[in-house]
């Protein structure tokens, strides 16, 4: 499958019986172009967040809600690596077949070796629906969340990690 490819994409959810609606838009570059997209589509947008630990040799996407603040040392925390920082653009094209500003669960199709983690805040596992990029960030869609977890996820073979993200910064001494 060509990677960063929406029509691959589209062409993969319906093979898989996963119904949608999407929409092409000018390039969605901060999260406020998203929100319009989203309220366009009639679901939220979530963030897309391509982490790694420090040496870069493991791999973490978390999916959190648009207007959720994202604190490393939180997320850090709860799923007990220390220094996660932001992955670096050619493991995120190499795993996921995107790029910066296009980042979307959808790109775990790419990820056959399952190198990259799926970590999903439980908010947003809670979404009826929610709105992604199908690999570029001049298209978007909407999908129901039951959808994503249980078709996608599953014909992928991910298996999500589901994090209560508060946004909050853990306390002095805590890991």
């Amino acid at each position: 499958m060509e990677r960063s490819s929406p029509q691959a994409i589209y062409s993969l959810l319906q093979q898989w019986g996963i119904p949608y609606d999407s929409m092409e838009h000018p390039e969605a570059g901060t999260m406020e172009d998203c929100k319009a997209i989203g309220r366009q589509l009639g679901a939220p947008f979530c963030k897309n967040l391509f982490l790694a630990n420090r040496q870069q040799t493991e791999f973490f996407l978390l999916l959190i809600g648009e207007d959720k603040k994202f604190r490393t040392a939180e997320v850090s925390k709860k799923i007990g690596r220390s220094r996660l920082s932001f992955g670096n653009e050619e493991k995120l094209y190499q795993l996921l077949g995107v790029r910066p500003g296009s980042i979307s669960p959808l790109g775990l199709v790419f990820d056959e070796g399952h190198e990259v983690h799926l970590l999903i805040d439980e908010d947003v596992a809670k979404l009826p629906r929610f709105c992604v990029h199908p690999c570029r960030n001049t298209e978007s869609l909407v999908l129901s969340t039951q959808d994503f977890l249980q078709v996608f996820l599953k014909k992928t073979g991910h298996t999500p990690q589901f994090l209560t993200i508060t946004g909050e910064v853990p306390e002095e001494g805590t890991k």
